[in-house]
């Protein structure tokens, strides 16, 4: 292990890699919860699921561990999930079977990006505080979705949205989650998210919302993948709005990753004197062949997790944190029937303080400068009021590239900015 993952040389032991490792699966392994109840509401096999977001998160794991030697684990994306059941699924009607198609496509395409090194042309095409305003509008959307499942927000006629009955059932049910999910946060424990996850679980079932079946095992083998492996559907992967939805899936992943990725390496303090990050190329790599094999057994985008910042937090330097993470995900996969029982209401705080953690970008925005703030704050408002990360992403460049032409400063704007704007007038236009 020494000669392997370099432990002297980056400053670290076995031991301090493997309690990081632990750490960082603790922070994550809300996912294994969250991501089947998700993505179920698409129509999808929930058990299959399970074992597909535990697979694919081993998997992509594994390669980050041994191809990058990074202390970064990886698993299916909130926000990406999101985004697959509610928008493209629920919202735009297609079945996930495409869904599916466009997540293997983009993995396909990242994973070329990665290999021809183009991956730095394509972050300097889209202004900076759109990227930042992404992941603020998906904090939003993602904490919209918490709170509409928990049934804290109910449709109103009126108003379209209101605030449901928070005395009783699901609703009261998510808001002691939140509280006591919030309180775990708030006195720094480790694992905070998955110990308010079983936490709340638990208090639901006294108030008969989380249900135990007779003769419940809490171990099982693995589901099987077969509803959902290989299930892909390439009949419309020409059409205009497919291509929104896997530049969505493509855009989102890409500046999610390697935002992740230079800011946890930022906090390990493993940038170069220039700024650069030990071999980002085989991170992204790695983060690219998860998402491929990830639609390929049944589950939505799969991405580098900001909670690695926890292992590193922990003293985390090298993949053996990661392989350590990897192999809790291989032991995770004969827990299911325990995953699988949580009900939507406890996963719902996790989902509203993620939204939280997505946020932390919008202190970076320029709001000083109208032509910047502007397309920022129609980014992020969009998300949530359309329910669509897409329309969020349509929105803010098209505003991007129209306010700079419409104030004088068009040179500010990259040429592949204008394109992708000029591609979705045209969506609009067409649709």
């Amino acid at each position: 292990m020494e000669k392997f993952f370099r432990l002297k040389e980056n400053g670290t032991t076995v031991r301090t890699e493997l309690i990081a490792g632990l750490t960082t699966f603790m922070t994550m392994a809300y996912i294994l919860a969250v991501n089947p109840s998700t993505l179920a509401a698409a129509g999808m096999n929930k058990g299959a699921l399970f074992t597909a977001t535990a697979l694919s998160s081993l998997v992509a794991t594994l390669l980050m561990a041994l191809y990058a030697n990074l202390p970064f684990a990886l698993a299916p994306g909130m926000g990406l999930n999101a985004f697959f059941a509610y928008t493209v699924v629920l919202a735009m009607g297609y079945p996930w079977e495409l869904a599916l198609t466009a997540v293997f496509v983009e993995g396909i395409i990242f994973i070329l990006l990665s290999l021809f090194k183009v991956r730095e042309a394509i972050v300097k095409a889209i202004p900076l505080n759109i990227r930042r305003a992404v992941s603020v509008g998906i904090g939003l959307f993602i904490a919209f979705i918490g709170l509409q499942n928990a049934k804290v927000i109910v449709a109103n006629p009126a108003v379209l949205v209101g605030l449901g009955d928070i005395t009783k059932g699901p609703a009261l049910l998510a808001l002691i989650g939140l509280v006591l999910t919030g309180a775990l946060l708030a006195f720094k424990v480790k694992g905070a998210l998955l110990i308010g996850i079983l936490g709340t679980t638990i208090i639901g079932i006294p108030m008969g919302i989380t249900t135990i079946p007779s003769g419940f095992s809490p171990v099982s083998m693995p589901a099987s993948l077969s509803p959902i492996l290989f299930k892909f559907q390439f009949d419309k992967i020409f059409s205009l709005d497919f291509f929104v939805v896997m530049f969505s899936f493509l855009f989102v992943d890409m500046f999610d990753t390697i935002g992740t990725l230079v800011g946890v390496s930022t906090k390990a303090r493993m940038l170069s004197s220039d700024g650069t990050m030990p071999r980002m190329n085989r991170a992204l790599l790695a983060d690219a062949i998860g998402t491929t094999f990830g639609a390929c057994v049944g589950t939505s985008t799969v991405t580098t997790y900001v909670e690695s910042a926890a292992g590193v937090s922990e003293g985390g330097r090298t993949g053996l944190s990661a392989l350590s993470t990897a192999g809790l995900f291989f032991i995770a996969l004969f827990f299911s029937p325990i995953f699988l029982l949580i009900p939507g209401a406890a996963t719902a705080p996790a989902l509203i303080l993620v939204g939280l953690f997505m946020m932390e970008p919008i202190r970076e925005i320029d709001l000083s400068d109208y032509t910047e703030a502007i397309p920022a704050f129609l980014a992020i408002i969009m998300m949530p009021l359309t329910y669509s990360i897409a329309d969020g992403i349509m929105f803010g460049i098209m505003g991007y590239a129209i306010i700079k032409l419409a104030s004088g400063k068009w040179k500010d704007v990259p040429v592949a900015t204008y394109i992708l704007a000029v591609l979705f007038v045209l969506k609009l236009v067409l649709k």
